[in-house]
């Protein structure tokens, strides 16, 4: 309450009236000022709202005061080479980017501040060509209006390593005022700042615009595999695309027009606007935020529909089906997809290399693993977070070891190529859709390549769900659960033996013969059950919301075989983790 009385006291006074009207609500007050916004290994997301534990200017700056005091530390060499910030389309995010602009300049941080909106993968590319030291992307992905968000990003382009990021969140720590944080004084009207291309807004702040713009599409150019069969059948495929209002319109519609390949455009998710009236969610995993594509589609007679989320990381895929009708691709089946078309092309064009490797997360199905081994490709798998990912190119780049040709995620994140170090749906709808005209040039359905996956690698069922944790101790019930299971570890999981537990929070695992071995990765409070080489149950906490995460992956000689054991399985974790 004391918190919320100095805040009342000193925000603007076009601000005051927002938090006057939640005076006597005593559970809204604890909901905004009872802790700060937590600032974990991706950035920090909240809802749009005054206060400590949400997104505003105030929290913004406080975070950017932190990074400025970071890059400050690195010396002026740094400083010099600056940060990109980007922003997507949802409501505040231009304002939040001129926030986070104002407070590194008046540090006497450079600053390259993106025009117009623009997603992830763009961001995370133009920190490597412009020399960069880190970056700022304002955006909360795929969650609902209410949130907005703020990701760093390092000088490789991936997402900040855990160890600057720890940093970094002792000298936001260090800001005890939030209203003591110094922004220069710049009057700048967002018309003005779309404008501009590539030039100076102010001291310390450059207007990024369509130069860096044209390099990143030219690197993706460099990715395509079979524009042969793109030219003979790209006239005859009819691609829908939706951007669900946000940032990816531009990008996608761009490239695919470079790779000669037509697409419609959902006219009524076209257009950016940050409350996406026309989706629950503007999220490609939910089923609903395709329907307005696949409606279209089927109008059209099309045969595929591609959706990007609102930063346009993230790609969602539906195909028809044997008899016509369209349905949802799952992240895993996405991801086995185009990495086979990769490998596959890769090999008949002659350019896989011998030390070809695969990067996918802990929780994406084994299905990756068998498809790389038979074109001879190593698999990693890294922890949930793309930053993983980017980590190991970065690591290739410098040692050689490895070339690196895919890395995806079962959460609808994919990546072609090295130009970027995060998920780039913007490239992976341009391969998909290539995908498309590769196969429909030898007269094949994705449907059908899908089944020949299954039925030559086996039929992989990847099902997770999710259990939120309601009030404010949400994140003290989830430590329990966990701690839970990680103290009673079972030995099968209906039915079903359990051949190794892993507890990656102590970094250790135990065989089921008595055998206890280390896990080579960064401790995170994660838990694995081992079933056999291809299957497993895992249950993970969010790290920015008050939820547990259960994952299955199971194998089947058959659909409904597999089908049916994970839903064993998963009632059976679901119970593990409530009871």
């Amino acid at each position: 309450m004391q918190t919320y009385l100095e805040w009342l006291d000193k925000v603007d006074e076009s601000e005051r009236e927002e938090l006057l009207a939640i005076k006597e609500n005593e559970d809204q007050i604890k909901r905004q000022f009872a802790m700060p916004l937590e600032f974990g290994t991706a950035g920090m997301r909240g809802i749009i709202a005054l206060g400590t534990a949400s997104i505003n200017k105030y929290t913004i700056r406080r975070a950017t005061l932190g990074v400025a005091n970071y890059i400050i530390g690195l010396g002026k060499e740094a400083m010099d080479a600056g940060v990109v910030v980007s922003y997507d389309t949802r409501n505040f995010s231009y304002e939040f980017a001129l926030e986070t602009a104002k407070v590194f300049a008046f540090n006497k941080i450079k600053v390259h501040l993106y025009n117009d909106v623009h997603p992830v993968p763009m961001c995370s590319f133009a920190i490597r060509h412009l020399g960069a030291v880190a970056g700022i992307m304002i955006t909360a992905s795929h969650n609902p209006k209410q949130y907005n968000g703020y990701k760093v990003y390092g000088d490789d382009g991936a997402q900040m390593a855990i160890e600057a990021t720890n940093v970094v969140v002792e000298y936001i720590n260090a800001v005890e005022d939030y209203f003591s944080v110094q922004t220069i004084d710049l009057n700048v009207s967002r018309d003005k700042v779309l404008s501009m291309n590539e030039e100076p807004l102010c001291d310390y702040i450059d207007v990024i615009g369509s130069g860096t713009d044209a390099c990143y599409y030219a690197e993706l150019e460099k990715l395509s595999l079979s524009s042969e069969a793109v030219s003979r059948v790209a006239s005859k495929m009819k691609i829908v695309y939706t951007p669900i209002h946000g940032s990816g319109y531009k990008p996608v519609t761009e490239i695919l027009s470079r790779m000669g390949i037509p697409c419609s455009v959902v006219e009524e998710q076209k257009l950016p606007d940050g409350n996406f009236p026309t989706v629950a969610m503007p999220n490609p995993e939910q089923p609903d935020a395709l329907l307005m594509g696949i409606s279209l589609a089927k109008k059209l007679k099309g045969d595929i529909v591609i959706g990007t989320d609102p930063d346009a990381d993230r790609m969602g895929i539906a195909i028809r089906d044997k008899k016509g009708e369209f349905f949802l691709l799952t992240g895993n089946q996405i991801g086995a997809m185009l990495l086979k078309y990769i490998l596959l092309r890769n090999s008949e064009n002659g350019t896989l290399p011998a030390n070809s490797a695969v990067v996918k997360t802990i929780v994406t199905s084994m299905l990756g693993d068998k498809i790389a081994m038979k074109y001879g490709a190593t698999v990693y798998n890294v922890l949930t977070g793309f930053k993983f990912i980017g980590e190991k190119i970065k690591d290739w780049e410098s040692s050689g070891e490895h070339t690196f040709m895919f890395g995806y995620e079962e959460s609808f994140g994919f990546l072609s190529g090295t130009h970027a170090r995060d998920k780039d749906a913007v490239v992976s709808s341009m391969l998909f859709a290539e995908m498309a005209c590769y196969y429909g040039d030898k007269g094949e359905k994705l449907c059908d390549v899908l089944d020949g996956i299954y039925t030559e690698f086996g039929y992989f069922e990847d099902i997770s769900m999710s259990i939120a944790f309601g009030g404010l101790d949400g994140m003290k019930q989830m430590s329990d659960v966990m701690d839970k299971l990680r103290s009673h570890p079972v030995n099968n999981l209906a039915g079903v033996p359990v051949v190794e537990f892993l507890d990656y929070k102590e970094s250790m695992s135990m065989v089921y013969t008595g055998e206890i071995k280390s896990i080579d990765l960064p401790k995170t409070n994660v838990i694995k059950y081992q079933l056999s080489d291809d299957e497993w149950a895992c249950v993970r906490p969010s790290g920015t919301e008050p939820k547990i995460k259960i994952y299955v992956s199971v194998k089947g000689k058959t659909k409904a075989e597999a089908a049916a054991k994970n839903a064993n399985v998963m009632g059976f974790v679901e119970q593990l983790v409530l009871n």
